[in-house]
């Protein structure tokens, strides 16, 4: 399968534009695997197998240790279908409280030679009430997380209630929610995510997800920080008790590519991957293990897997990877990155975690 996808299908695709290119990718999985006795010969296909046993972070149960990004399924139109690929959990979205169209087009960037993308999509989805009610109606096989963010044009002063109104949406469908405070493709975002901001963005999350639903809920931050910040954000999730970090989201760097590229946006693929698992091992150090971080960045392989989950991760998530790999990148990967925990020494994931950091 993935031979095929290398020589065939993805050529093909690869010749469509990169938007229009995902598009139809979307509609693939919707339709090809959309009936029920599609996703149970598609789940026989891709089964992964039980290598991991029983895995749980923040109160939940994952079938394994690989999720899809936020991003590539922005509305959860395909949720099921990515369960019977082999995914252990789906994160949906960014979703933002009102729907919007995101940034003009061409927006989304192919650089082959890199391993990467580049995105300046700018939130464009649906809304979050819309996205709700398309997870009301599935019941897949996976965990669901539902990523939220700001509307464009809502200013950073007001961005509090706007996504406190998101989250109320949300957390009632999602078995997690993560606060995307990020990305580079919404003007000032990343202002959210100094100490003051944050913490009283992620306080106010917090009081009403406790008043109301009991939720996970964990921060999504960006590669391009300095110690101090990440130290501070590491602090800020400590002390009000965050069930994780997501770590991290597409970068504004373009060192070390090897296409010139003179397009803005969030970068992502390989050229991410080394600068990703640092933070994952600065967060975890700053946090002495004791925040879950779910480590996204590069991850191509199950190599690539098992880098971050030694550097502290205890789940991984992959978007870039997958766009590049096809229809077997989840299975491929879980049994890859099962065969290297055993060929290590390790009786279970958990004991992996972390065990490349003195």
């Amino acid at each position: 399968m993935s031979v095929l996808y290398e020589k065939l299908l993805r050529p093909a695709l690869f010749r469509l534009s990169p938007e229009t290119a995902h598009e139809f990718g979307i509609e693939a999985l919707r339709r090809g695997i959309g009936s029920k006795l599609a996703r149970t010969l598609a789940a026989r296909r891709f089964a992964v197998g039980e290598s991991f046993g029983g895995i749980e972070r923040f109160g939940l149960k994952f079938k394994n240790p690989l999720g899809v990004a936020a991003g590539f399924d922005k509305n959860g139109v395909v949720v099921e279908q990515l369960a019977v690929l082999g995914f252990g959990f789906v994160e949906v979205g960014t979703v933002t409280l009102n729907p919007q169209k995101g940034n003009d087009k061409p927006r989304l960037f192919r650089l082959p030679a890199d391993g990467a993308l580049v995105n300046r999509l700018g939130f464009n989805n649906d809304g979050t009430r819309r996205v709700v009610e398309r997870l009301k109606r599935i019941r897949p096989d996976c965990v669901v997380g539902v990523n939220i963010g700001k509307n464009k044009d809502v200013p950073n002063d007001a961005a509090i209630e706007n996504y406190l109104k998101s989250f109320e949406l949300a957390a009632p469908v999602a078995d997690y929610v993560a606060v995307n405070v990020s990305s580079p493709n919404t003007p000032n975002l990343r202002e959210l995510q100094k100490a003051d901001s944050l913490e009283e963005l992620l306080g106010a999350l917090q009081r009403r997800n406790r008043e109301l639903y009991g939720k996970p809920l964990l921060v999504k931050i960006a590669p391009d920080l300095t110690d101090a910040e990440i130290e501070a954000i590491a602090g800020i999730a400590a002390d009000l008790d965050l069930a994780g970090i997501i770590a991290t989201n597409t970068t504004v760097s373009r060192a070390g590519l090897k296409t010139p590229i003179d397009e803005a946006g969030g970068l992502s693929g390989k050229p991410l991957r080394a600068r990703s698992t640092e933070v994952i091992e600065k967060i975890f150090r700053f946090s002495r293990g004791e925040i879950p971080i779910v480590g996204v960045g590069g991850i191509f392989s199950a190599a690539d897997a098992f880098e971050k989950i030694a550097a502290g991760a205890c789940l991984v998530e992959a978007y870039t990877g997958f766009v590049y790999g096809g229809l077997a990148f989840a299975r491929e990967l879980n049994r890859g990155l099962a065969r290297l925990l055993a060929e290590r020494g390790f009786k279970t994931l958990d004991e992996a975690v972390g065990s490349a950091v003195s």
